[in-house]
């Protein structure tokens, strides 16, 4: 522990994990469902979904406990199972990912704010820019300040944020009709009417709702700076299940409200136009208010992810020594700016063209899925090392999220395959950068098979994309 360091508690992590994960996307996510599932649907989906995401958060806590020794977030667990470059890849993985979430939230913050003040319009203009500009180095100046600080105003946003949705989820109660509930129970159409089949529902409903869990690994990152070691897997748990709870009560019940047909056909933030249609005109603005502060919380916990797994990757001398310098207030100060400016020049980037974030959110959403099977690989792995029964529980939670992983990776389709495999070998050239600079070996015998295969397949994803105008 650094001298004058200040630790995390139960309450910062599960604040973290609680702003990482719920940002804006809640707003919206009885809208997403809708589109391809029923109520009943809805709930096999999530479901699943909890059987899936909880043995990956289980697999972390288990973790936590095997190997208190490993502090630097979930990549240290890909790193000591698999080998430093696999490590590499999964820390890179999952730090575009968050670096790309924080651009979202930086347009997305004014696109909310332009339904009090039209001059922000769709968030993606001059005037929209310059306000999230602000509000992107007001962030970094917190968190210089030290973590203490930021950690405490993103827990203070956290609570600001369940307020309207806890708002949200009481009145569901008043406004529930039950024969509207029951009706079409199974069945869903789409756009054009046409009835979707049970499967389709089914596989549409688990992959929208995978990606509402990213940022869950968020107490694990800080292992670190916890003040007991406990408080990790506890903060990682108690965070997994206040948040599916109240994404299944808001998703399911909506479907008492409205049905799947006209939910899927409202506006944006479609909680918003459920909850007006409860309580009036009130509904709207209070739904839209807590759009604005849940974008602000997640900004900064997102910030705080992408600047510790830095951290903590350069403190393995995965990523090179400029990102592990600390400032007075013992935050990684070179890191955080270091990001901050990437993050700039993204939102720089909307004043030439929309369509690169269409790509850079794709990018998000498919490296996360790499640093997330790697977790529940190393738990088989450790748990086989530590010569633990075949059906003992560990194991089986380790194989339960395993196939969860590799489902969605094959459920995500070739695109998001591909786009994985354009980030990560970009991402090799600063590995082999940093290995030279700490004159170590640069891949062992498999490692050379890994980097020859994402290579081959960097050049074939170049070819595919540049050939249907992709690129």
């Amino acid at each position: 522990m650094e001298k004058g360091e200040k630790k995390l508690g139960l309450f910062s992590l599960v604040g973290i994990i609680i702003s990482a994960i719920i940002g804006a996307g809640i707003f919206n996510l009885m809208k997403e469902m809708a589109t391809t599932a029923s109520a009943g649907i809805t709930i096999i989906g999530w479901l699943i979904t909890g059987l899936g995401m909880g043995a990956l958060v289980f697999c972390m806590q288990r973790l936590s406990i095997k190997r208190p020794d490993l502090d630097a977030g979930i990549f240290s667990y890909a790193k000591a199972g698999f080998g430093d470059y696999i490590g590499f890849n999964a820390i890179w993985g999952y730090w575009i990912s968050v670096i790309v979430a924080n651009v979202a939230f930086g347009t997305l913050l004014f696109s909310a704010l332009a339904y009090f003040f039209p001059i922000f319009g769709n968030g993606q203009n001059i005037p929209s820019i310059i306000g999230a500009t602000v509000v992107l180095w007001l962030i970094h100046y917190v968190i210089l300040k030290g973590l203490d600080k930021a950690t405490l105003l993103n827990t203070v946003v956290a609570i600001a944020k369940l307020v309207p949705i806890l708002i949200f989820i009481v009145c569901l109660f008043f406004g529930f009709q039950k024969e509207l509930f029951f009706s079409n129970f199974f069945t869903a159409f789409d756009s054009n009417q046409v009835p979707i089949s049970i499967l389709e529902q089914l596989k549409g409903t688990v992959l929208s709702t995978v990606w509402v869990f990213i940022g869950i690994e968020g107490a694990i990152v800080f292992s670190g700076r916890a003040k007991k070691r406990s408080d990790v897997g506890k903060a990682t748990i108690l965070g997994f299940i206040s948040v599916t709870l109240i994404y299944i009560f808001i998703t399911v019940f909506s479907y008492g409200v409205f049905s799947q047909t006209q939910l899927q056909n409202i506006p944006n933030p479609a909680m918003a136009y459920v909850l007006e249609a409860i309580i009036g005109k009130t509904g709207a603005i209070i739904v839209n208010t807590g759009v604005i502060i849940s974008i602000f919380g997640a900004w900064i916990a997102t910030t705080l992810l992408a600047e510790e797994v830095a951290f903590q990757a350069s403190i393995s001398q995965l990523f090179p020594k400029i990102f592990s310098k600390q400032n007075k207030n013992n935050v990684p100060a070179h890191s955080v700016t270091i990001i901050t400016l990437i993050v700039q020049v993204l939102l720089l980037s909307f004043l030439i063209t929309d369509e690169a974030y269409s790509l850079l959110s794709k990018l998000s959403s498919a490296t996360i899925l790499l640093p997330y099977t790697c977790v529940a690989l190393y738990q088989i792995k450790l748990s086989i090392q530590l010569k633990e029964k075949l059906l003992s529980k560990d194991i089986l939670i380790g194989v339960l999220a395993t196939l969860y992983m590799f489902w969605l990776i094959y459920g995500s389709g070739t695109l998001y395959f591909m786009l994985t495999i354009l980030t990560l070998c970009p991402g090799s050239v600063m590995y082999i950068y940093v290995k030279k600079k700490n004159s170590t070996d640069l891949f062992n015998k498999y490692e050379w098979a890994i980097f020859s295969l994402i290579s081959l397949l960097f050049l074939y994803g170049i070819f595919q994309f540049s050939k249907f105008g992709m690129l």
